[in-house]
């Protein structure tokens, strides 16, 4: 990878080095021409330096010309940008390389009308810019025929400065201006014709333009978007477009909101260490559980960059896993695909034998364990579940690792793990807790990477965020003082690949990632990013209010990445290791043991009660048991409804030899 993008680093060098060669040896040529032609102006005939000192003159002359064109930036300039600056400096040029001639016959004493040098300026200024603005007029030309035609709509400052920007482009041609302004109809900017908007539907068909840009930044949000709707209920195709203003004060439109992601972080994304993505996936048989969900298919994406020989796709949803497999086979970017194996599974990752079969065979080397359930809420509302598959589902596969000896497994964590107020965060704490025991026992190399916050993964604030100010409001905010860490996905997916590298066993990765960020403010950042003001009693006029919702089950005011002050470095001088007590292997097994009895009872006090016991810093938030299914049925049993019991159940299909 490091050495594609050297080789085309060097491709970029060696051509943009040709053209400013192309352009000395033009330049040579033309001013050689244009002292001739003075000579031949002025004497009536051709005339070459009989004499050295009349050589050295014109020669010397034209040499010293072109070390002043450099050092004015003449070949620096990119001459289908060329404007005003690029011509100044073409005129000071040439009269710095008359100034030369003149000078040099003067001081040589050589042979040299006083005409000549002024006669030479005219040709060579004729020549130099010439030249230029011949190759930028056919370069213009040749675009304007592939561009497609739209029309501006605001024939002001925006305006222009969009018509200004579209000519330099390669995608669109604008053809006319259209203004609601009297004043400005029947104008004529910088070339454009500025017609009255009446006429728009008659002028695109006429112009065969297919849109329309609307560049008016400054009116009213309710005016903008009066426009756009009459517009569109004239079935034209519409954009808005920012100004330069909006631009530097990073306003963004609504199609861009992915940007903000770097706004809201509040510090530079971490770079990885190139050399330490690679270690556990180039030349090796990688599987990835929860392939399917924003961290696992992110993840995916890494691994293919990094050349795996095979990669194994593990989903327990069908869309979910059909969406990953065609992502990753439409990626532009990964020309390796072909020389890669890439195998879409679905399957459950409590099942043990299932795994075991594609461990077994796939000749599975490293494991990234992906599959949770992370919606704190959810979870909280379906406990049973909740705790089957994040405990029970990492039990499963790292037994299923141990048995055919997988390199290394890699567990992706979170924050909600530390001092947990949630079943999330406890089910996550146990999964921790059983593969720092398993990596004592086993020969599998066991290491755990913890998350905060990821932007834009499935669930996560912005989506939602994003949605609610699309549909005017209120954006909701449990508590005015919660604060999260937050990473980008890319962040997400390049740790856990290097901290797979680095561990030695046992290991908890945590990033550093800085301070924590008010979620009221990540809110009231996408609101303005997105163009809107915020509603409040300071401004009754604005566009989104902003709601205290209330803290949801087992959500927490702030997040930690740490239980202790054991912290070390790593190669990384951004990821950290920490050093925190795991659980003894045979009070895990008796533990588990008891577990896996009150999930199969569905015995939510019983599954809260062991969580409690087995993870000492787990503190629920309150003490009720928020459990959906489990609630419905206390209900229906004070109401005097009947326990299904297993016994009166018929079994559709019985085992062979069972009566």
């Amino acid at each position: 990878m490091v050495q594609d993008h050297t080789q085309k680093g060097l491709t970029t060098f060696f051509r943009k080095h040709h053209k400013q060669l192309v352009m000395l040896v033009a330049d040579t040529v033309l001013l050689s021409l244009a002292l001739l032609l003075a000579l031949w102006v002025r004497l009536g005939m051709i005339w070459l330096p009989p004499n050295p000192i009349d050589q050295f003159i014109l020669y010397g002359s034209i040499i010293a010309s072109l070390f002043f064109f450099v050092r004015l930036g003449l070949y620096r300039s990119i001459i289908r940008y060329m404007g005003q600056q690029a011509i100044f400096a073409v005129l000071q040029g040439v009269t710095i390389s008359a100034l030369i001639l003149a000078l040099a016959a003067f001081l040589t004493g050589g042979f040299m009308p006083r005409s000549v040098p002024i006669i030479y300026w005219c040709f060579a200024y004729v020549f130099i810019g010439g030249s230029r603005l011949l190759i930028r007029a056919y370069y213009h030309k040749s675009i304007q025929i592939h561009k497609e035609r739209v029309a501006i709509y605001g024939a002001g400052t925006s305006g222009l400065q969009v018509y200004k920007a579209l000519l330099h482009g390669i995608e669109y041609k604008p053809v006319f201006f259209v203004d609601d302004n009297s004043a400005k109809q029947g104008m004529i900017i910088d070339g454009m014709p500025v017609y009255p908007t009446s006429r728009l539907a008659e002028l695109l068909e006429k112009h065969h333009a297919t849109q329309v840009l609307l560049a008016m930044p400054s009116v009213s949000l309710h005016r903008r978007k009066e426009i756009m709707r009459d517009l569109e209920n004239q079935d034209i195709s519409v954009h808005m477009m920012p100004g330069v203003e909006d631009l530097l004060d990073s306003t963004l439109n609504t199609d861009e909101v992915g940007h903000v992601y770097e706004n809201v972080l509040g510090r530079d994304p971490v770079q990885p260490e190139v050399n330490l993505l690679k270690h556990c996936i180039e030349g090796k048989a990688v599987m990835v559980t929860g392939a399917g969900g924003s961290i696992g298919g992110e993840l995916c994406r890494q691994i293919l960059l990094n050349k795996p020989t095979k990669l194994i796709l593990v989903e327990a949803s069908e869309y979910a896993l059909y969406n990953i497999e065609r992502d990753l086979r439409d990626e532009e970017n990964f020309e390796n695909l072909q020389h890669v194996e890439v195998v879409g599974l679905l399957g459950n990752v409590q099942d043990k034998e299932q795994m075991s079969r594609i461990i077994l065979g796939n000749g599975i080397q490293t494991i990234y364990h992906a599959a949770a359930y992370k919606h704190v809420p959810i979870v909280e509302h379906n406990m049973v579940e909740g705790v089957k598959n994040n405990i029970f589902g990492t039990l499963a596969t790292a037994e299923a690792a141990v048995k055919h000896e997988v390199e290394t497994f890699v567990l992706i964590s979170t924050d909600k793990a530390v001092r947990p107020t949630s079943i999330m965060g406890a089910s996550k704490r146990c999964a921790e807790m059983i593969c720092q025991s398993f990596n004592y026992h086993f020969h599998t190399r066991f290491c755990m990477v913890r998350f905060g916050n990821v932007l834009g993964s499935s669930g996560s604030v912005i989506p939602l965020f994003f949605d609610q100010i699309n549909s005017g409001g209120p954006v909701t905010v449990t508590h005015p003082d919660v604060t999260r860490y937050f990473m980008t996905l890319h962040e997400a997916a390049q740790l856990v690949l290097q901290a797979s590298s680095m561990g030695k066993g046992g290991d908890i990765f945590v990033l550093d990632m800085g301070e924590p960020v008010k979620i009221i403010d990540v809110a009231k950042r996408m609101i303005q990013l997105m163009g809107y003001e915020i509603k409040d009693s300071d401004n009754p006029e604005g566009d989104i209010e902003i709601k205290i919702s209330g803290m949801r089950p087992g959500e927490k005011l702030y997040e930690e990445l740490l239980l202790g002050e054991n912290v070390t470095g790593t190669h990384h001088p951004m990821i950290l290791r920490a050093e925190e007590q795991g659980a003894e292997f045979v009070n895990l097994q008796s533990y588990l043991g008891k577990l896996s009895e009150a999930c199969d009872q569905a015995d939510c006090v019983a599954v809260t009660n062991l969580l409690r016991e087995f993870i000492p810093e787990y503190s629920k938030s309150n003490d009720n048991i928020d459990d959906i299914v489990w609630n419905q049925t206390r209900t229906s049993y004070a109401a005097g409804g009947n326990r299904i019991r297993r016994d009166n159940v018929e079994p559709l299909i019985r085992k062979p030899g069972q009566k």
